[in-house]
């Protein structure tokens, strides 16, 4: 009798430490957005027409549990961007230091946009990634590094992102890159945990 409690004493003590291993690892990073059957996050279009352009641009999840964010940019009337926004309560991302997404792209350059507001002619914090086309790639943000830009203008004496003040997440294509494109989203997820030589 004694025996069989201590056998079960020590299955209990592994699948203790095991779950408190498995929770240390999620616990280091979050999901954003994964695109499986609905949406996360509140996803906006906002394209050049709020300034009189032509450009058009749509996102839709795919049933194998990605979304495709697609359309055509457009040089006409001084438009040439398109862009999606998911708006999201900084509450969430708490702590969080980098976003990495996964994306198959089509060759062209996008840009990864965070914004600390919900309206649409302010402050933007930037980066760009380059994709290859009918490729999968894996691009990682440190929240640092961001570059803060106001109408396609780099800014000065701004301070950089909290995580807590983050209310838009977004990706937009601009550049004078006219024509159809097309990026597949597989997730977009949050680290807590950098490290140091990460960190520029």
């Amino acid at each position: 009798m004694q025996y069989q409690v201590f056998i079960i004493a020590v299955l209990l003590l592994v699948l203790f430490q095991k779950s408190i291993g498995q929770d240390s690892k999620n616990n280091s990073e979050m999901v954003i957005e994964n695109f499986q059957k609905e949406f996360h996050l509140d996803w906006r279009i906002v394209n050049d027409g709020v300034m009189g352009g032509l450009s058009s641009s749509k996102i839709e999840i795919h049933a194998e549990g990605q979304a495709k964010f697609s359309g055509r940019v457009s040089l006409e009337n001084y438009g040439g961007f398109a862009s999606i926004r998911g708006l999201i309560s900084g509450e969430k991302l708490v702590g969080i230091r980098k976003i990495e997404i996964r994306v198959k792209g089509d060759g062209k350059k996008y840009d990864f946009r965070i914004r600390t507001n919900n309206r649409f002619d302010r402050v933007s914090y930037k980066l760009e990634f380059q994709t290859k086309k009918n490729q999968w790639t894996t691009h990682e943000f440190l929240l640092s590094e961001f570059v803060p830009t106001f109408r396609g203008r780099i800014l000065k004496n701004i301070p950089p992102i909290e995580a807590s003040e983050i209310k838009q997440v977004g990706i937009l294509i601009a550049g004078k890159q006219e024509g159809y494109f097309e990026l597949i989203l597989d997730y977009l997820k949050g680290t807590f945990k950098v490290e140091e030589k990460a960190i520029k």
